[in-house]
């Protein structure tokens, strides 16, 4: 269940799949699903092809969540 306060992100800041799923209140596989399913966008690191989530996503899918 994705917890019922906004998540105190930074608009711009790049979040790992960790820190993510922490401010969220959910599991890594609950966020794969989501992001399979097109509902959260992540983008890639360049440099280590790694996923991200920007903070402005964060809270675009946590408020369409509540």
């Amino acid at each position: 269940m994705i917890t019922s306060t906004e998540p105190q992100v930074a608009i711009n800041g790049r979040y790992s799949i960790k820190d993510t799923c922490k401010a969220l209140s959910i599991s890594r596989e609950t966020l794969r699903r989501y992001t399979y399913a097109g509902h959260i966008k992540c983008g890639f690191r360049r440099n280590t092809a790694r996923k991200f989530y920007l903070g402005s996503e964060i809270l675009r899918f946590w408020k369409a969540q509540i």
